[in-house]
C-alpha cells in the first residue's frame, strides 16, 4: 500500500521514522508493506532531508493527480486547507487518514458524509497514541455511554501538576512548559482548553451521535489559577485538573471543558506531568480507564499508522461508529448555564466586621448553599482570602451570584470559580 504524507513537520517525521523502523512488524500485522512514496511540502527547496528519498510536491493539485497513491495521510493542521484538500481527496475515493483535532471539531459530519465506504481514520486526533477512537467505536459498541472524564491536553496537565506539587506560579511553569517544547509560544489554543475541546467534540460524536461545535459548548482554561486555589485544594484534599466532560442524565447532555477540584482519591486525579487519560463509563461495563501518551511524534505516529493498518486489512468500520445514519439519539445537549455542578468560589475581601454574613446573605437570597468554608490566615493584616465550596446549583445561579458579589465595596478584584467534580 502506497501512501503519501500531507505535511512532514513532528508527526509526519515520526510517521516516517516508524514505518521505517517497524517495517517488518507493521507489513506482517497490515498483510502488505505500507510503503511512503510522496510529501507534500510548503517549499520543495526547503525540504528536510527525511522526505528526499520520495516524490515531493509543493502543488496539492498535481498530487493528487498521482494514481499510484493508495492513502493520504493530512497532517497539516489547521482547519480550512486540509478541509478543501480533504474533500477533493473524497471526491476523487482516496482514502483519507489525519490527525487534525480542529478540522474534525467543526467539519467531521460533512467529511463522514462525504467519505461514505471511503475509508478515513483519525485516530490519532485525539490522545495521541492512546486508542480511545477504536475504544468507542468498537470496543465499547454495546453500550450506552453514560460519561466521558478526561485528561485530554498535556501542557494543561504539566502545569497543573507542577503548580500542585512544586508550589510553583503558573507563569513560571508555562515558561519552563515553552522551554521544554511542551507549550506552544502563543500558549492559548492549549490553555484556554480550546485543543481539549474539539478532542472532546469528537468523542462525543461516537459516543452519543451528537454534532455540536465548540461554540456549542462550555469551554474555560486554567490561565486565573492561581497559589491561593493549590492553597485551598491541598488542603481540602484535592487536586486540580482541566477536565474533558461528558456527562448523560436521562435525555440530557452535558458537554464542558475546565479546570475542575477532584478528589484525589480517583484514578483520573493521579494522572501527573504530560500524560493524558479517559475514563468512560458504559451502561453494561462500567468504569474503564484509558492512559498514556496524548502526545509526541511517536506516540501520534503510532495511532496513525494503527489506522493505516486497518486500510490495508480492508476493515470498514463507520466513520463515527454508526451504520444507522438515521439514528436519533434524543439528546438534548445542555446549554452552559443549565449544567449544575458543585462549585468553589475564592474571593478576596477587606478585613471589616460582618462581611462573611453579607457573602452568605447573598449566596442564600440566589440560591446557593454553602458546603465549606475556610478564610486563610492573614499575618500581615489587610485583605482577608476566603473560600466557600457550595451544594449543587445551575451555572446561572452561580452567575447570577457572582455579579451581585463583585459590585460589593467590601470585595477586592474579581471573584474566581471552578466547578469540583464528583
Amino acid at each position: 500500500m502506497k501512501i503519501a504524507i500531507l505535511g512532514v513537520g513532528t508527526v509526519g517525521s515520526g510517521v516516517l521514522e516508524v514505518l521505517e523502523q517497524n517495517a517488518s512488524i507493521i507489513a506482517a500485522r497490515a498483510g502488505e508493506s505500507i510503503t511512503p512514496v510522496a510529501a507534500l511540502v510548503r517549499d520543495k527547496s526547503k525540504a528536510k532531508e527525511n522526505v528526499k528519498h520520495l516524490k515531493v510536491y509543493d502543488d496539492f493539485d498535481e498530487l493528487i493527480e498521482n494514481d499510484e497513491i493508495d492513502v493520504f495521510v493530512e497532517l497539516i493542521g489547521g482547519v480550512d486547507l486540509p478541509y478543501k484538500m480533504i474533500k477533493k481527496l473524497l471526491s476523487k475515493g482516496k482514502a483519507v487518514v489525519t490527525a487534525n483535532k480542529a478540522l474534525l471539531a467543526y467539519h467531521r459530519s460533512e467529511l463522514e458524509s462525504l467519505a461514505g465506504e471511503i475509508p478515513f481514520g483519525f485516530e490519532a486526533s485525539v490522545a495521541g497514541g492512546i486508542p480511545i477512537i477504536k475504544a468507542l467505536r468498537e470496543g465499547l459498541a454495546a453500550n450506552h455511554i453514560n460519561s466521558i472524564t478526561g485528561i485530554l491536553n498535556g501542557t494543561c496537565n504539566y502545569i497543573l501538576t507542577n503548580m500542585m506539587n512544586k508550589g510553583l506560579a503558573f507563569d513560571e511553569v508555562l515558561k519552563t512548559a515553552q522551554e521544554l517544547g511542551y507549550a506552544e509560544a502563543d500558549p492559548t489554543f492549549d490553555v484556554g482548553g480550546f485543543d481539549a475541546a474539539h478532542k472532546l467534540l469528537i468523542l462525543a460524536s461516537i459516543a452519543y451521535k451528537l454534532d455540536a461545535k465548540p461554540d456549542d459548548i462550555l469551554i474555560e482554561g486554567i490561565s486565573d489559577i492561581s497559589a491561593e486555589d493549590i492553597y485551598f485544594a491541598s488542603e481540602f484534599g484535592y487536586t486540580i485538573k482541566l477536565l474533558a466532560v461528558a456527562k448523560r442524565n436521562e435525555n440530557n447532555l452535558e458537554l464542558r471543558v475546565h479546570p475542575a477540584l477532584l478528589s484525589k482519591d480517583k484514578m483520573i486525579a493521579k494522572v501527573d506531568g504530560v500524560m493524558n487519560a479517559i475514563s468512560v463509563v458504559g451502561d453494561q461495563v462500567g468504569e474503564s480507564l484509558y492512559y498514556g501518551a496524548g502526545a509526541g511524534s511517536r506516540a501520534t505516529a503510532s495511532a496513525v499508522i494503527s489506522d493505516l493498518i486497518d486500510i490495508a486489512r480492508k476493515i470498514k468500520t463507520p466513520m463515527l461508529g454508526y451504520k444507522d445514519k438515521g439514528l436519533d439519539s434524543g439528546l438534548k445537549l445542555l446549554k452552559s448555564d443549565e449544567i449544575s455542578s458543585k462549585f468553589y468560589l475564592r474571593l478576596k475581601v477587606r478585613d471589616e466586621l460582618g462581611v462573611i454574613a453579607k457573602i452568605t446573605n447573598i449566596m442564600s437570597a440566589n440560591g446557593v448553599s454553602i458546603d465549606s468554608f475556610l478564610q486563610k490566615p492573614n499575618s500581615n493584616g489587610g485583605d482577608a482570602t476566603i473560600y466557600f465550596t457550595t451544594h449543587t446549583c445551575k451555572s446561572a445561579q452561580m452567575k447570577a451570584l457572582i455579579d451581585a458579589i463583585r459590585i460589593l465595596d467590601f470585595v477586592v478584584g474579581e471573584p474566581f470559580v471552578i466547578r469540583i467534580e464528583k
